[in-house]
């Protein structure tokens, strides 16, 4: 079985890779989730935030957004001592004021399933990549949607994290044609 060649041989990995990654999301809660770790996975490497995925449940309330748009300075700070989690304080500052301007995208478009599935209209871009040289960073969409979250108060969103959660999240399928998931992640 042939998967994509970033995969390592570390069952976590493997597991997100098979079961997870590109398969598209409209849960808002799940892609507040993605949000919050691609943020965190800046400057690391995503196997790095995988292995902590629990303790981010934990530490953020389960990704509950309102509960998350809610945390005191004093739950930051108890947070800056969790060793489960990236103990950044721009990370851990950003994952709650990007809750509140979640909400506020929420408010606005009645999800942020709605808003951020725009940026492909509405369905995911299948591309046909061969090798991993040929997959981006960034994208013409990935750009937008990213400039349009700093715009509205988000913090961590650069167009590479963007564009890493538009994989995650299933809005680009960039499965290798090669991988024994390209066509399974097309038909979900």
């Amino acid at each position: 079985m042939e998967r994509c060649r970033w995969v390592t041989n570390d069952p976590i990995y493997i597991k997100y890779h098979d079961e997870e990654w590109g398969v598209p999301v409209h849960d808002d809660k799940k892609l507040f989730e993605f949000i919050i770790l691609e943020g965190a996975q800046a400057g690391l490497s995503w196997l790095t935030i995988l292995k902590r995925r629990p303790e981010y449940r934990k530490a953020f309330a389960d990704f509950d957004i309102q509960t998350v748009a809610r945390f005191t300075p004093e739950k930051i700070a108890k947070l800056l001592l969790n060793p489960g989690i990236i103990r950044n304080r721009l990370k851990v500052n950003a994952a709650v004021s990007n809750a509140k301007a979640f909400i506020k995208i929420q408010d606005e478009f009645g999800s942020f399933d709605k808003y951020s599935w725009r940026f492909v209209n509405g369905k995911p871009k299948i591309n046909h990549y061969k090798s991993l040289d040929q997959v981006p960073t960034t994208t013409r969409e990935s750009d937008a949607f990213s400039k349009d979250l700093r715009q509205r108060g988000f913090k961590f969103v650069g167009p590479t994290i963007i564009y890493a959660h538009m994989q995650a999240v299933g809005m680009v399928n960039d499965h290798l044609v090669s991988c024994f998931r390209y066509k399974e992640v097309m038909v979900k």
